[in-house]
């Protein structure tokens, strides 16, 4: 059994940024951290992150070590590797879960568990997920070069991006038997200049050329879709938080504070918002350790 004041699992932005403000308040906090961000897809592309503050055009993976290597500069803070499961409330308040051979118990602990992506079935898009496939326009819109982009539809979620990426360039909504917007969300589709493609794609080659049913081939300088979010770990249900259900998936129901309805038990980053990015998960996180720290004073 390890017993800890403070308690973070996940290892990325959210979980740093929560672990970086504790440390800094000289308590005693494990960082558990299973290895698999949710942007890692961009590093394995050779892409950059974008839109973080004095990090924009910087590979993730390297913000994320660069923020390891300073939070482990603190004498407080242990790491340990591994997948956190079978977590519970035990009878004297602290919350226990296990790593590997390891239980650990933790008077605090800090949800940063981040989520995965499920990308609709069409084929070559999941291979370009993260190299020319997006879901962010703020982290990845600019790069389009104001030229044309394509929506893959997969959830009403599409029709939003319709919207939006009009701003960033020449965009195309391919329906797909996806989604059927009304004669309204049709016209405010034209009033932004986005053309509606209702021929079905039948797969994504090259950068991201949309091949059609019919033959077509339409030529986009990016695509952008709308995935299916999970939660990628257990932990939240196995303690009883409550969740919500979001545009594109479930997240875990946090106050102002980011504390969950389970007591001592806060949550932060993607799993703990409808929608986010690296800049929020960070901003989340250090929202997450205040609201944990002052618990035990307040």
């Amino acid at each position: 059994m390890k017993h800890v004041d403070f308690a973070v699992i996940g290892g990325s932005y959210a979980g740093l940024s929560a672990a970086l403000q504790l440390a800094r308040a000289r308590r005693q906090v494990l960082v558990v951290d299973a290895g698999v961000r949710r942007n890692r897809c961009v590093d394995e592309a050779g892409e950059t992150s974008h839109g973080f503050l004095t990090q924009d055009g910087r590979a993730p993976a390297e913000i994320a070590a660069v923020a390891k290597q300073q939070l482990l500069a603190y004498g407080t803070v242990q790491w340990m590797e591994g997948l956190a499961d079978e977590a519970h409330v035990a009878a004297d308040g602290r919350l226990a879960f296990r790593v590997g051979e390891t239980t650990v118990s933790a008077g605090r602990l800090i949800l940063a568990t981040g989520v995965r992506d499920e990308l609709p079935p069409v084929p070559g898009l999941a291979e370009r997920w993260g190299r020319s496939v997006f879901h962010c326009p703020y982290c990845h819109g600019h790069e389009m070069n104001a030229g044309p982009i394509g929506i893959v539809a997969s959830s009403p979620l599409a029709q939003h991006h319709g919207l939006m990426l009009a701003d960033w360039g020449t965009p195309t909504l391919f329906l797909n038997g996806a989604v059927a917007p009304d004669n309204d969300e049709l016209a405010a589709l034209q009033r932004r200049g986005t053309r509606v493609e209702t021929t079905p794609i039948d797969r994504i080659e090259g950068h991201a050329d949309v091949l059609l049913k019919d033959g077509r081939r339409l030529v986009m300088n990016g695509l952008f879709a709308q995935p299916r979010t999970h939660l990628a770990s257990p932990v939240a249900q196995q303690l009883g938080c409550a969740l919500e259900e979001g545009p594109t998936g479930p997240f875990i129901r946090v106050d102002p504070g980011q504390a969950t309805r389970v007591t001592h038990v806060f949550a932060c980053g993607d799993a703990a918002r409808a929608a986010g990015n690296v800049t929020l998960a960070v901003a989340d996180g250090a929202m997450a350790a205040f609201s944990a720290h002052r618990s035990t004073m307040f």
